[in-house]
């Protein structure tokens, strides 16, 4: 199942990598890879143009919802909007970051038993 991007047949300018690290908001091509099989279950986004991400970055991604109903397995190519985190927010991204990890942390040891 493939929902179509909205706008396909624009092709828009892409801009260099070099062009788009100062911008706070920017669009950028993007492929969205979406699984629901029994072995997987997952959703990626690859930007275009060498775009990375960093703290506090939103990215959002154009067009209709996209609904995978199981053993639906389908690539396609859509636009995203970039928003970069200013300095404060991309310290305090990090800063909340560490203490959001140590959740994961919380392990209790028992005395031995048989499952």
């Amino acid at each position: 199942m493939t929902i179509p991007s909205a706008n396909p047949n624009q092709s828009p300018a892409r801009p260099a990598p070099a062009d788009l690290a100062h911008l706070k908001e920017f669009e950028v091509p993007c492929r969205v890879a979406v699984e629901q099989t029994e072995e997987f279950f997952c959703a990626h986004v690859l930007l275009g143009n060498q775009v990375t991400v960093d703290a506090g970055d939103t990215v959002t991604v154009q067009g209709d919802a996209i609904e995978a109903k199981p053993g639906d397995r389908f690539i396609e190519r859509r636009r995203a909007k970039v928003r970069r985190a200013g300095p404060l927010a991309r310290a305090w991204t990090k800063i909340a970051a560490i203490f959001e990890i140590t959740e994961l942390f919380e392990v209790s040891f028992t005395g031995r038993r048989t499952l």
